[in-house]
C-alpha cells in the first residue's frame, strides 16, 4: 500500500512562510509526477504547483512558492513565502506513480494539511 503523508501546516501571518512536506510511503517503482492542490471551503480543489521533469506554478503561487523533490527519499516539498489570507486552504499532496514496472500509473493522495493565513 501506498502512503503519502504530509507535515508543515498551520497558522501563519499575512507576509508569512510556511513549509510543506509530502512523503511517500511504500513499494514504488517509480514516481512520475508529484504536485501540491490546495481547496478552500465552497471552492474546487485546484493545482498549485507540480514537478516532474519540468515544475508548474498557478499564476496565484509563482513568484511566491517554490515547489521542489527529494526523489531519493520520495519527497516533495512546497515552500510558501508572503502568505496572503487567500491562500488559506486544505492543501492535498498529489502523486502520480507506478507501483509496479508492469502497473498503470495511479494518483495518490494525501490526508491534506491544514494552511491558514490570518490578516
Amino acid at each position: 500500500q501506498v502512503q503519502l503523508v504530509e507535515s508543515g501546516g498551520g497558522l501563519v501571518q499575512t507576509g508569512g512562510s510556511l513549509r510543506l512536506s509530502c512523503a511517500a510511503s511504500g513499494y514504488i517503482f517509480v514516481i512520475n509526477d508529484m504536485g501540491w492542490y490546495r481547496q478552500a471551503p465552497g471552492k474546487q480543489r485546484e493545482l498549485v504547483a507540480a514537478s516532474n521533469y519540468t515544475t508548474y506554478y498557478s499564476d496565484s503561487a509563482k513568484g511566491r512558492f517554490t515547489i521542489s523533490r527529494d526523489n531519493a527519499k520520495n519527497t516533495v516539498y512546497l515552500q510558501m513565502n508572503s502568505l496572503k489570507p487567500e491562500d488559506t486552504a486544505v492543501y492535498y499532496c498529489n502523486a502520480r506513480l507506478q507501483r509496479f514496472s508492469w502497473s498503470k500509473v495511479d494518483d495518490y493522495w494525501g490526508q491534506g494539511t491544514q494552511v491558514t493565513v490570518s490578516s
